[in-house]
């Protein structure tokens, strides 16, 4: 490049100078005058007005002002209210020595003869121009977070840029603060030049993110897979799990082996599992998953462990109308019939024993493709029960009665004799035995 003209004395037109020729093949930087060959200062100087955006670099700072070439007859101001839309700016945070920037002529020559610049309309102006085209195309734009107001965050785009804080997440933020200094993309939902306002979704962005993740894990999940993940909420009817962008299902029913009265007695939100896959439902994008399938089932271990006459410890869990409910392990329960819980005739069960007594049974019938297991009390030796005295009698006449799901057992399974053949009895759909029955 030559070297700039510094004194507008030495400047003479070219078309003033009668014997002047410009230089072949010189582009017009070159002139030969009475035989000499001079540099041609004025083809140097780019031609610009005051609103022009200009390109130069900067060749000092200072504590309130930054000079930039320009490539003028002089360098070029930009006061250090003019370098950013950032208040109270280091002009040494904002620029560096040689650093090439952008300005907008703010004024070609001042009261002072010096040419003032403006690097924040310079970049405003480009960031309209940026901004406008985004939100037309509806693609993100990105900008750093400056500000943390009442409401929301400001965000650096050339333009301010305001974020609502209900639109900064998909989730509700507690603490904006966090988000200071970040750079983020958002999209633009709200744009109004005369009055500079440009209002911002980042959640737009997340969603749209979301939705890209979930089409992503669909596609690689298969029912009967094991995946991990995180307990991202607990309701009610179950647990969902964040599946890395995707929020699949645990229903309560099938978070364990045993009963289960609340998710949280199990769960916490965060908590991290290992979870099957049960099933995809591709066309609503929702999975449905099993905790209780990651674990030991254990009614598999009364298969391998226990024989029918095998006598154990177990807790009555309930009491009915028809007999009692025994846990004999952790989510496996047995039915003891009326008929097998005492030698004589037993007309309510809780004449013979209350939820939580601790008893020894004896097992009837082991069903392993029906998971139904049927116990007695009354056969095992040396077994002692209470007599106990109801008032008033619970689980008592038809209405108890009509609630019982059908078990369709046979009226040998709880005959009084002790020689008849066992069958088993459902854990888990405790039902009266036929009216039929010797001993209904």
């Amino acid at each position: 490049m030559l070297p700039r003209l510094m004194s507008t004395s030495t400047l003479t037109p070219p078309a003033e100078l009668s014997n002047a020729r410009i230089v072949e093949g010189s582009d017009g930087l070159l002139l030969e005058i009475d035989g000499q060959i001079v540099p041609n200062y004025d083809a140097t100087l780019h031609p610009f007005t005051e609103g022009d955006v200009v390109t130069g670099h900067v060749v000092r700072i200072d504590n309130d002002e930054v000079l930039v070439d320009i490539g003028y007859k002089s360098e070029g101001v930009i006061p250090s209210g003019e370098l950013s839309i950032r208040k109270s700016v280091d002009p040494s945070d904002e620029v560096s020595l040689g650093e090439e920037v952008d300005a907008l002529v703010l004024t070609k020559e001042d009261q002072d003869g010096r040419l003032i610049l403006s690097k924040k309309r310079a970049r405003f102006e480009k960031a309209w121009r940026r901004i406008e085209a985004a939100a037309e195309s509806g693609e993100p734009v990105e900008g750093g977070v400056i500000e943390v107001v009442k409401g929301g965050l400001i965000i650096d785009l050339g333009v301010r840029g305001f974020l609502p804080a209900s639109l900064v997440d998909i989730r509700r933020v507690p603490n904006l603060d966090e988000y200071m200094g970040q750079a983020i993309e958002c999209k633009v939902i709200e744009l109004n030049r005369s009055r500079n306002n440009v209002v911002l979704s980042r959640r737009a962005v997340l969603e749209e993110q979301r939705k890209e993740d979930r089409e992503r894990i669909l596609d690689r999940l298969q029912p009967g897979q094991v995946v991990e993940g995180t307990i991202s909420n607990i309701v009610d009817f179950g647990a969902f799990v964040d599946l890395d962008g995707i929020d699949g299902l645990i229903h309560i029913s099938e978070l364990s082996w045993s009963h289960v009265n609340h998710p949280s007695e199990i769960l916490s939100i965060g908590d991290t599992v290992s979870v099957k896959v049960l099933d995809i439902d591709r066309q609503r994008q929702r999975i449905s998953l099993g905790l209780k399938q990651t674990q030991e089932d254990p009614w598999q271990r009364v298969v391998d462990t226990y024989n029918i006459g095998d006598e154990l410890e177990g807790n009555v869990t309930k009491v009915v109308t028809f007999g009692a409910f025994v846990e004999i392990l952790d989510g496996v329960e047995g039915l003891v019939h009326i008929s097998e819980l005492a030698q004589h005739h037993v007309e309510n069960p809780r004449e013979i024993i209350q939820p939580g007594d601790p008893v020894r049974v004896k097992i009837l019938e082991i069903d392993s493709d029906r998971r139904r297991l049927s116990l007695s009390i009354k056969r095992v030796e040396g077994q002692v029960l209470p007599v106990r005295p109801i008032e008033p009698p619970i689980d008592s006449g038809p209405a108890a009665l009509d609630d019982v799901p059908e078990l369709g057992l046979s009226e040998e399974v709880f005959a009084v004799d002790d020689e008849a053949p066992v069958q088993s009895t459902v854990a888990d759909e405790p039902v009266p035995p036929p009216a039929d029955s010797p001993t209904a």
